[in-house]
């Protein structure tokens, strides 16, 4: 039976520390050229099969979201202008809203589902995500799907 590529998204939290270091590795290599594969895994710590192990299968997640549309799930406070505010975050980082779907409030708290198009002039996707998971009245900012 073949294999399918499944893709997960996870937290950096979450990750083990090996492949982040891989993640390192590659920014090292990808900002100075003349560096080699020894030299940038030595630096971050790693041996260069692990490197060679994971190279393709790891990337941040910013990194391969141009052109593609990202569904996120938000619970947020009934507070006004918290929409407003988190539409605002959305347009500062330049990523185009598609849809927008607000629940009717339960017990002071709304699901909101908002379905942005990432743009190759949209900001780091992981920036404007952190962003809105900090803002007073959220609650939580999960990613539902990227298509």
């Amino acid at each position: 039976m073949e294999k399918e590529n499944k893709y997960f998204v996870l937290k950096q939290r979450a990750v083990p520390e090996v492949l982040l270091r891989v993640v390192e590795a590659k920014k090292l290599l990808e900002s100075e050229r003349a560096m080699t594969v020894q030299e940038a895994t030595e630096k971050v710590g790693i041996s260069r099969s692990s490197f060679y192990k994971y190279k393709d299968d790891i990337f941040p997640f910013y990194d391969n979201a141009k052109g593609k549309t990202i569904t996120l799930t938000i619970q947020m406070d009934d507070e006004q202008g918290l929409l407003s505010d988190l539409l605002h975050v959305v347009a500062v980082y330049k990523a185009n809203i598609l849809t927008i779907h607000q629940s009717i409030p339960v017990n002071g708290v709304a699901m909101l589902t908002l379905s942005v198009e990432i743009r190759s002039q949209t900001g780091d996707v992981s920036a404007m995500i952190e962003e809105m998971e900090t803002m007073k009245g959220i609650r939580f900012v999960k990613i539902l799907a990227r298509e």
